[in-house]
C-alpha cells in the first residue's frame, strides 16, 4: 500500500471513546449502571440470582403467571435481592478496593427474600385475614415499604424516591393538609395494608406490568444485543444516510431511533451509540454542543418509537383499560414518531448546508454487501410487529420474539448466540430489569395513596380551576408537571404519577383516554433533554467535551417537535389515526411534513439560503398551521409555505451566497 493511500485512511479513522469511559459516564449519569463488580464466589452468587431470576419469568410465561400476589412478590424479591447485593448504599464506593458486599446490605438482602417468600408461604392465611394484620404482618409489610424505597434510591435515583416518601407522608398527614388536599388520613396499619397487603401498592399494576411484559420485552433486547445488533444498526443507519449532507448527524438519529425503541433507556442509547456517531459529527465539522445535542434528541425519541417505545408503553395498555391494545397504542404513535424523528433529521440537514458539511467519504463507509449480509438481524424486530398485529397477546409475542432472534442468529457464525450466549443473555436481561422492578414498585406506591386518598381526582379538579376550565392552559400546567416529575425521574415512573394525577384532568375536558395518556408519556420523555436537569444531553456532552447546559438547550430545540406535537394530537386525534380515513391519513402526514420542514428551517435559521428572523416566524407559523390537522389551516399553511419557497428560491439565484461556518 502506498504512503499516501496510508495517510488518507489514516485521516479517514474516528477516534471513539473507550469502553472504560463510556462506564464511567453511564455511572455518573445513569444510577442503574453503578454496580459492584465482583469476583470469586460473590460473582457466582450474583450470576445464579440474576439467571434465577430470568428463568423464572421464562417459566411463567411459558405455563402461566402464578397468582397476582405470587407472581409480583417473587419478582419483587428477587429485584430487592440483586438490588442490595449489585448496588452500593453510596454512589461510586463500588470501585474503591477490593469489592465485597458489607454486612447490612446481606441482611437487606436477606430481608428481600423474606418478603419476596412472605406471600407464597402464608397466601391462604393472607386472604382469610384481610385487613386483620398480624404483628408479623406489619413486620414485613413495614420492611417491604423501606426496602423498596431503599432500593428505588440505589438502582434509580433520589427523585423518585423523593417523591415516594411525600406521597406517603401525604397519606397519614391528610388532616393537617390544606384546602381540597385535605382527608381523613390513614393510620400506619391502613397504610401498610394498602402497601403491601393488596393489589393497589406496592403489588399493584405498575408491577405487575413489570413481571409480566416488560421483563419480557428486556430479555428481546438483551438477546438482540448479544447478535451484535445494536452494532448493525449503526452499520445500516451509516449506509443509508452517510454520505448525504451531514451524513454521521443523520447516521446517529437513524441507529438511534432503532436503538432507542428496545432499550428504553436514554443516557443508555447516548453513551453506547454516541460514542460512535458523536466523534464522527465532530470530525465532519459539527459542533460539539450540536453533535451532542443530535444524539441526546435522537436516543430520547427511541422510546417514541414503535412498535416496543420502551417500558412505559406497556403500563399505558393496563392504565387505559377499555379495550386498549399495544398494538393501538404502537398504532397512534407513529405519525407523531415519525414526525418526531423527521423534525431532528431535517434540522440537521440545514444545520449542515448552512456550515457547508460533506457527507462521509468512500473511505469511511462500511461495506455496503457486508451490512446487506447481516440483514436478517432485524427479522426479530419485524416479528414483534406481525405478532402484535395478528392479535398475540404481549406476553406471547415477546416470548416468540426471543425464539426467533435465536434461531435467527444461527444464520451466521459471527452472530450465533449459542448457549454460552443465551446464558449470557438471560442475566443481562435480568440485571437491566432490576431497576425497572424498583421503580414499578415504588411507583405502586404512589397509585396505591392517590387511589385510597382520591387524590387522583382532588388534583385533577384543582388542575381544571387553576387553568378556568380552558384545554390550552391545562395542557400547559399539565406538560409542566409531566417535565418536572420526569427530571431524574426514569420514564416508567413518571409517566405512572403523570397518568394517575395530571392525564384525568385533560379526560374531564373531554378529550380521548389515547391522546391525554400518551399527552403525559410525551413530556415525561423529553424531560431527559430539557434543562436544567437533561440527563441524556449532559450525558452526551460528557462524549463530546461540549459545554453541558448549552448542549441541553441545543437538545431540547431540536426535539421541537416533541413539544409541539402533544398538543396537535390532543386538539385533533387525526394524528394519532383516531376517528380518520386511510386517504384523510395519507394528507394529515404530507402536511405535517411539510410543517415540520418549515418549523425546522425557522428553527436553524437556513433554508435554501440563511433566512432573516421575519422569515423565520413566518416559517415556525406555517409549520403549525400545516401539522395542525384542519382544512383551513392546512390551506393558509400550505399558501404560506409555497410562498416562503419561492422567496427562498427567488432570493438565493439573485444573491447566492456562500455558507456559513461551523461556529456561527
Amino acid at each position: 500500500m502506498s504512503k499516501d493511500k496510508k495517510q488518507k485512511i489514516e485521516e479517514t479513522k474516528i477516534e471513539t471513546i473507550t469502553s472504560e469511559e463510556q462506564q464511567e459516564l453511564l455511572e455518573k449519569y445513569d444510577p442503574e449502571a453503578g454496580t459492584r463488580k465482583f469476583t470469586g464466589i460473590l460473582k457466582w452468587i450474583v450470576f445464579i440470582g440474576l439467571l434465577s431470576f430470568s428463568l423464572f419469568q421464562l417459566y411463567t410465561a411459558v405455563f402461566g403467571v402464578f397468582t397476582a400476589q405470587i407472581q409480583r412478590s417473587i419478582h419483587l424479591g428477587f429485584a430487592l435481592a440483586l438490588i442490595f447485593i449489585l448496588f452500593p448504599a453510596k454512589k461510586g464506593t463500588a470501585k474503591k478496593g477490593k469489592v465485597t458486599i458489607t454486612w447490612y446490605d446481606a441482611i437487606l438482602a436477606l430481608l428481600s427474600v423474606g418478603v419476596g417468600l412472605y406471600w407464597p408461604l402464608n397466601i391462604n392465611e393472607l386472604v382469610l385475614r384481610v385487613s386483620d394484620l398480624s404483628t408479623m404482618d406489619m413486620f414485613f409489610g413495614i420492611s417491604a415499604i423501606l426496602l423498596v424505597l431503599e432500593a428505588t434510591r440505589r438502582a434509580v435515583g433520589l427523585p423518585i424516591t423523593i417523591i415516594a416518601v411525600v406521597f406517603m407522608a401525604y397519606a397519614m398527614l391528610g388532616p393537617y393538609m390544606p384546602g381540597f388536599l385535605s382527608h381523613r388520613g390513614l393510620r400506619l396499619e391502613k397504610l401498610v395494608q394498602t402497601m403491601f397487603f393488596t393489589t393497589e401498592g406496592i403489588l399493584g399494576t405498575p408491577l405487575a406490568v413489570s413481571s409480566t411484559f416488560i421483563f419480557l420485552f428486556l430479555l428481546f433486547g438483551a438477546f438482540l444485543v448479544k447478535t451484535g445488533v445494536g452494532q448493525y444498526f449503526n452499520d445500516l443507519a451509516v449506509s443509508i444516510a452517510g454520505k448525504s449532507v451531514g451524513g454521521p448527524a443523520k447516521v446517529a438519529i437513524f441507529s438511534s431511533a432503532l436503538q432507542g425503541t428496545i432499550s428504553g433507556s436514554s443516557v443508555a442509547n447516548v453513551v453506547t451509540s454516541g460514542s460512535f456517531t458523536i466523534p464522527m459529527m465532530k470530525k465532519l465539522g459539527y459542533r460539539k454542543e450540536f453533535a451532542g445535542a443530535v444524539e441526546a434528541a435522537a436516543s430520547t425519541g427511541g422510546q417514541l418509537m414503535p412498535p416496543i417505545m420502551g417500558a412505559a408503553a406497556f403500563l399505558m395498555v393496563e392504565f387505559i383499560g377499555n379495550g386498549i391494545t399495544y398494538w393501538d397504542i404502537a398504532k397512534a404513535a407513529a405519525i407523531p414518531a415519525v414526525l418526531y424523528f423527521a423534525g431532528i433529521w431535517i434540522m440537521t440537514h440545514f444545520e449542515a448546508k448552512r456550515i457547508g458539511l460533506r457527507g462521509l467519504t468512500k473511505e469511511e463507509m462500511p461495506d455496503r454487501k457486508e451490512v446487506l449480509k447481516k440483514i436478517y438481524l432485524l427479522v426479530p424486530i419485524l416479528a414483534v410487529v406481525v405478532l402484535l398485529m395478528s392479535g398475540m397477546s404481549v406476553t406471547r409475542a415477546a416470548l416468540w420474539a426471543i425464539v426467533v432472534t435465536v434461531v435467527v442468529s444461527a444464520i451466521r457464525k459471527e452472530t450465533r448466540i449459542g448457549l454460552v450466549g443465551i446464558i449470557s443473555a438471560l442475566v443481562d436481561g435480568a440485571r437491566t430489569a432490576l431497576a425497572v422492578a424498583a421503580a414499578t414498585a415504588a411507583a405502586g406506591m404512589i397509585v396505591g395513596v392517590v387511589t385510597k386518598t382520591g387524590l387522583g381526582l382532588k388534583l385533577a379538579n384543582g388542575l381544571l380551576d387553576l387553568s378556568g376550565g380552558l384545554i390550552l392552559p391545562t395542557l400547559f400546567f399539565t406538560m409542566v408537571a409531566a417535565i418536572v416529575l420526569g427530571m431524574g425521574s426514569p420514564t416508567t415512573a413518571n409517566y405512572v404519577i403523570t397518568s394517575t394525577i395530571a392525564a384525568p384532568a385533560i379526560i374531564l375536558l373531554g378529550v380521548p383516554d389515547l391522546s391525554a395518556h400518551l399527552f403525559v408519556f410525551y413530556f415525561g420523555i423529553v424531560a431527559d433533554v430539557t434543562p436544567p436537569v437533561a440527563l441524556a444531553a449532559f450525558a452526551a456532552a460528557g462524549v463530546s467535551g461540549g459545554e453541558p447546559i448549552r448542549t441541553g438547550f441545543q437538545s431540547a430545540r431540536l426535539a421541537i417537535a416533541a413539544f409541539i406535537i402533544p398538543y396537535i394530537f390532543v386538539l385533533s386525534p387525526e394524528l394519532l389515526m383516531i376517528d380518520t380515513t386511510v386517504p384523510r391519513t395519507l394528507w394529515v402526514v404530507a402536511t405535517s411534513l411539510m410543517g415540520m420542514i418549515a418549523i425546522g428551517a425557522g428553527m436553524i435559521g437556513y433554508w435554501m439560503r440563511s433566512t432573516h428572523w421575519i422569515e423565520r416566524i413566518l416559517a415556525v407559523a406555517a409549520g403549525l398551521l400545516l401539522i395542525y390537522p384542519e382544512g383551513y389551516s392546512d390551506t393558509i399553511g400550505l399558501v404560506m409555505f409555497i410562498g416562503l419557497l419561492v422567496m427562498q428560491y427567488v432570493i438565493k439565484r439573485e444573491n447566492p451566497r456562500k455558507p456559513a461556518t461551523a461556529n456561527s
